[in-house]
């Protein structure tokens, strides 16, 4: 329980006006970009790593939940104080990162928000690909938790590929580096790799070690209109299959395409949009987006209706971006999911879903990042119609089920948290559930970070 003496010790770590009780302030730190909301007894921002290690001995010492949270975007409630307690907040953690720009790599706080890391490397000549959609507002911290994705990820991966190394504090609060600051290390267990995923529920990053890489000179975008999401789905295999490796390959049906014009005034085009960029020299784009556009008219009958290059290209991104804001204005509740298959059964999955929403009468819309196979149906619906949301529910079981059957997860970038605790199993097995609960227990003997996610039990 925290009590007042909790409270005092908070204080007494943070800063009193850091540490927060009223009503209003845990109201905003109980929920994040999903359905589920649950309300904290306390939020508590610590400065650095010092603070957050005395935070952690001081809740293990109590046996107190402690959820940490970076800016609260995240789409799998991993950041809902489910078990009240305390909320760790990151957010003040966000000092200029420092860039060693002759090794590649950055050092970057926790509450560092993503768009401004990129901002700084990039004013260097250098780059770094991870770009969650939300990057305007997400933080390394909870890019790190969640192991991010984002457009970039088709050709440049996702977090997990630029983390070389964490600086965490465990749940006794001891706090540890892991990884190294060189290219290659096999110096023991890959810890940092364990950590890149982990959702918060074995530690707390406070900082990270990021690879960086040189900025493309130069980059190109084709917005491309299908007729259909199925067709839409068949030239993706076909552009890779090619021997083409585009830094971005965007979907969108038709609602969503809809949705974003009316919310951004940007015209895309008609019917299912493809959005397809490259990058590299000048030379390599014009010469990738000529063979792309050949596959795309040619042989899908699909038509351009746009190519860009240069600070236009920003406009077209923008736009992508903005569709979560977008769909919700077209519904009382957005219920985004994120199932991932191999490129090959992407036009299979599409249809699996549009199946769903015909079975129980429901409105999905498709967008997603089609060069790696991840699709965010999401489902347009109104959580006070139960009946309804009932039906949701049994859509949503059952595409992930056809997702599994498809060889796919069921989570390409969003994380377990709470929406996909019913089918962790489901996917991994008994024995890859068993080893991973095993973990955390050894990790975490009290069982007090971010508990209520990702096992049912723990």
């Amino acid at each position: 329980m925290v009590n007042k003496s909790i409270i005092d010790g908070l204080a007494e770590i943070a800063g009193k006006d850091n540490v927060l009780t009223d009503e209003e302030s845990l109201k905003c730190y109980s929920y994040d970009a999903t359905r589920y909301a649950s309300t904290p007894d306390a939020v508590v921002k610590p400065r650095d790593t010092g603070e957050i290690s005395k935070v952690l001995s001081l809740a293990y010492e109590e046996a107190i939940p402690v959820t940490p949270r970076g800016a609260g975007t995240g789409l799998s409630g991993g950041s809902v104080p489910v078990k009240a307690g305390i909320v760790l907040s990151t957010e003040r953690m966000n000092s200029t990162p420092r860039i060693h720009k002759e090794d590649l790599y950055v050092e970057a706080e926790a509450g560092l928000v993503t768009e401004q890391l990129q901002a700084v490397v990039e004013a260097m000549g250098l780059f770094y690909p991870p770009d969650p959609a939300s990057q305007s507002a997400c933080t390394i911290g909870g890019n790190v938790a969640e192991c991010a994705g984002g457009l970039r990820g088709l050709k440049y991966g996702t977090t997990r590929n630029y983390v070389l190394g964490l600086e965490m504090v465990t749940p006794e609060g001891k706090v540890l580096r892991t990884g190294a600051r060189t290219v290659k290390s096999v110096a023991g267990y890959d810890v940092t790799r364990l950590m890149v995923g982990s959702e918060g529920t074995l530690g707390v990053v406070s900082s990270a070690f990021l690879k960086v890489l040189p900025l493309p000179p130069a980059r190109r975008v084709l917005s491309c209109a299908f007729d259909n999401l199925g067709k839409a789905s068949e030239v993706v295999s076909e552009i890779l299959g090619q021997g083409l490796i585009p830094s971005i390959l965007e979907i969108m049906d038709e609602k969503t395409v809809t949705a974003v014009e009316a919310h951004t005034g940007e015209k895309l085009g008609e019917g299912v949009m493809l959005l397809v960029e490259f990058d590299g020299t000048k030379a390599i784009c014009d010469e990738d987006a000529s063979k792309a556009r050949e596959i795309i008219e040619g042989k899908y009958g699909g038509k351009v209706m746009g190519d860009v290059e240069g600070p236009e290209r920003e406009n077209v991104w923008r736009a992508r971006r903005a569709v979560l804001p977008a769909l919700t204005r077209l519904s009382p509740t957005v219920i985004l999911e994120d199932v991932t298959v191999p490129r090959s059964r992407l036009p299979e999955m599409t249809a699996k879903i549009m199946k769903v929403a015909e079975r129980y009468a429901l409105r999905i819309a498709v967008f997603g990042h089609a060069g790696d196979g991840n699709l965010h149906p999401t489902f347009l619906t109104d959580r006070k119609k139960h009946d309804e949301i009932k039906r949701v529910n049994a859509g949503i079981s059952e595409m992930m089920r056809a997702c599994i059957d498809l060889g796919g997860t069921i989570s390409g970038e969003h994380g377990i948290g709470l929406d996909k605790m019913p089918f962790l199993k489901l996917q991994i097995g008994k024995a890859g559930y068993d080893i991973m609960k095993r973990l955390k227990v050894s990790l975490d003997h009290k069982g007090i970070m971010n508990p209520g996610k990702m096992f049912y039990d723990a």
